[in-house]
């Protein structure tokens, strides 16, 4: 009798496998492709919304298959446990589905208000059969839900198949599932909704695989545009200040991005005149990016306002009005005259300028109405002597308002600290000083950082003299 009761065991285990076969196989192919589509988004270091839901999808599908075999319950003992986690998969298997749709851009805008109302009651029924079982007013709402969800969203895309090559190709995975589906959901299960959902599956991956490549030749794209912005942008800066006996002048900018809004010129640059300006304009970005070549070329109509800053302020701010489409730019503009030993500084909206003389930091503050603001906004410009041995600082206001990890402001303060630690170095390297403590200070840079320095090495003609 044990003998007859082991060989009728095994008869039904190979019966059971035999059965169970092909929807083993296909289980197993969808946890597969569950894998291969997380391998993807690690590769591309993304968490793809589209790709993760399909990925989801697939892979509950899957488990469904498995659970549902007869070999398995030929394995495990028939307990409500058993029961109740069969049910939970069941119902979860429409959310990830629901998820992908509306990823994909296929729900429309509908998509946004039904997804997360079918996610909610499919969570809902899947944690409700946990905590009391497989009641059947379950399984009547899951089953109304999902074949009216399937009549609904087939009859959306064969209007659209027409038109647009992904809904044909949703179109045929929807038609080989959705029939078997709603038979499965209306009479029972039968064994052909597995080998639609494979067809329906490839269809899916399909469409997720090709919108995924084109995301990203879209986004290579973009970042070779940039690229070339960035390139562009740079080539708007000068290289280098002349040689001079009389200035020696430095320079560094560091967008927040890979084009933004800062920018830095020399107007003026000979053995006894300079004429330095920087500008930031707000915002960031290619926008920023766009009207700081505006103020590059608005300076540059002003070139023989060079020796009159006040007036080049002016002359660039009516240049720039009506034509920044809402942004303004804060500048600031010093002249330097090596002869007569003074110079004259106008701003418009900027942080003072800052001036390093044996070892004391003294503020220079000449400020005006931001650029693009007024059409008929004026400006003054400050004089000051100059002696040899000085060193100016102009620079834009990421600087002052970086943030270290606990949001304070790297501040004037700070600045004029590290300033008068610079005081032995040269611009070059004084330029490099002030960057890097500003990155230091800073748990991420947030804004554009550009600072311009200028040592006044004193009066060539006086030097000759000598």
């Amino acid at each position: 009798m044990l003998a007859f009761d082991a060989q009728l065991t095994a008869a039904e285990v190979l019966r059971a496998f035999h059965h169970d076969e092909p929807f083993l196989f296909l289980g197993a192919a969808f946890n597969t492709v569950t894998l291969i589509l997380i391998g993807l988004c690690i590769i591309r270091r993304k968490a793809d919304g589209m790709l993760l839901s399909l990925a989801w999808f697939a892979h509950l599908y899957g488990i469904r298959l498995w659970i549902n075999s007869e070999l398995l319950h030929l394995s495990v003992p028939p307990t409500e446990f058993f029961h109740r986690l069969s049910a939970a998969v069941d119902y979860l298997v429409p959310v990830p589905a629901f998820i992908f749709f509306h990823f994909a851009g296929f729900l429309g805008k509908i998509g946004k208000v039904v997804t997360p109302i079918f996610v909610v009651l499919f969570l809902s029924i899947s944690a409700g059969s946990m905590l009391f079982g497989t009641l059947p007013a379950f399984r009547i709402i899951n089953n109304s839900v999902i074949a009216c969800a399937l009549v609904a969203v087939a009859f959306r895309w064969f209007r659209r198949m027409v038109h647009d090559r992904d809904s044909r190709v949703i179109g045929v995975g929807l038609l080989c599932f959705v029939l078997p589906s709603i038979s499965d959901n209306i009479y029972g299960p039968s064994h052909i909704e597995p080998y639609g959902f494979a067809v329906l599956l490839a269809c899916l991956g399909y469409v997720a695989a090709r919108r995924t490549l084109q995301r990203d030749r879209e986004y290579s794209e973009i970042q070779q545009e940039l690229e070339l912005a960035r390139r562009m942008q740079l080539s708007l800066l000068p290289s280098s200040f002349p040689p001079s006996p009389s200035f020696n002048v430095a320079a560094k900018y560091v967008p927040m991005t890979s084009v933004a809004g800062d920018l830095y010129d020399f107007l003026l640059g000979d053995d006894r005149h300079a004429g330095l300006l920087i500008a930031d304009v707000s915002g960031h970005g290619v926008p920023a990016a766009l009207i700081a070549s505006m103020v590059k070329m608005a300076a540059t109509s002003q070139r023989a306002q060079a020796a009159h800053p006040a007036a080049l302020m002016a002359g660039m701010n009516s240049a720039l009005c009506g034509n920044t489409q809402g942004q303004y730019v804060t500048a600031a503009y010093v002249y330097l005259d090596a002869h007569a030993r003074e110079l004259h500084y106008s701003a418009a909206g900027h942080p003072p300028m800052l001036l390093l003389r044996n070892g004391a930091v003294i503020e220079i503050v000449e400020n005006g109405m931001l650029l693009a603001a007024v059409e008929d906004a004026s400006y003054d410009s400050k004089w000051v002597a100059l002696q040899a041995g000085d060193r100016l600082l102009l620079y834009t206001d990421g600087l002052l308002e970086a943030r270290n990890a606990d949001g304070k402001l790297f501040g004037e303060e700070s600045l004029v600290s590290e300033l008068k630690r610079s005081a032995k170095l040269t611009p070059s390297e004084t330029v490099d000083h002030l960057i890097n403590a500003v990155q230091r200070w800073a748990s991420v840079q947030d804004d554009d950082l550009t600072v311009l320095i200028c040592d006044y090495l004193g009066n060539p003609d006086l030097a000759v003299a000598d």
